[in-house]
């Protein structure tokens, strides 16, 4: 019923590999679903620009395009939730997991405050436009990485890796869903919330 729904809390992992557009869907569906937003990527620009131990720990991994060690980013990860478990009416979780670890830390982190993932929707996007989109953004993001050809490669081949293992973990679960991350962006959006109204 619908009156039910609205006091269930809606936990989504959006999932792709770099330039796929999470960023930009992922702000239209906090909107939506009025969802709180944890993104990594967020979180360890807020400790680079406050220069703590932890920024300096993970500036080291992401200026190279790889990734932060585990507990670092499940610690942080758990602090954004305890933060705002309470009032929060769920969580979009952008660019975490990455690994298979911590998606099942992930999980155990919900279920101490009694909630779990509801599904992960994928974006996906062929190599060669995933490449020409970073490159386009770099010319504005001022990312490093976004301009540097054998950095834009190894964020590639490190998603692939070391990523891709996470939406089997929960296509296991029946939690997984893909969207073709190719069309306009409310196209896109609008098949990411057909997904999503499944999961529920």
């Amino acid at each position: 019923m619908p009156e039910k729904a609205l006091n269930i809390m809606l936990n989504i992992v959006l999932f792709g590999p770099p330039g796929a557009g999470k960023g930009t869907q992922s702000q239209k569906l906090i909107e939506k679903y009025q969802l709180k937003h944890i993104s990594t990527g967020d979180i360890f620009r807020k400790h680079l620009s406050e220069g703590t131990e932890l920024g300096k720990k993970a500036r080291g991994y992401m200026d190279n395009g790889n990734l932060v060690p585990d507990e670092v980013v499940i610690g942080m990860v758990g602090e954004t939730i305890k933060e705002s478990s309470t009032t929060a009416k769920g969580f979009i979780f952008d660019g975490f997991p990455r690994t298979v670890a911590q998606a099942e830390a992930l999980d155990e982190l919900m279920e101490k405050f009694n909630m779990k993932i509801d599904g992960m929707v994928a974006l996906e996007v062929p190599e060669e436009e995933l490449k020409t989109r970073i490159r386009e953004r770099g010319k504005t993001s001022g990312r490093a990485d976004d301009q540097d050809e054998e950095k834009i490669n190894n964020r590639i081949s490190v998603y692939k890796n070391e990523t891709l293992p996470v939406a089997e973990y929960y296509t296991k679960q029946g939690k997984f869903a893909k969207v073709d991350g190719v069309g306009s962006i409310e196209e896109i959006f609008g098949e990411i919330c057909r997904k999503i109204d499944n999961f529920k």
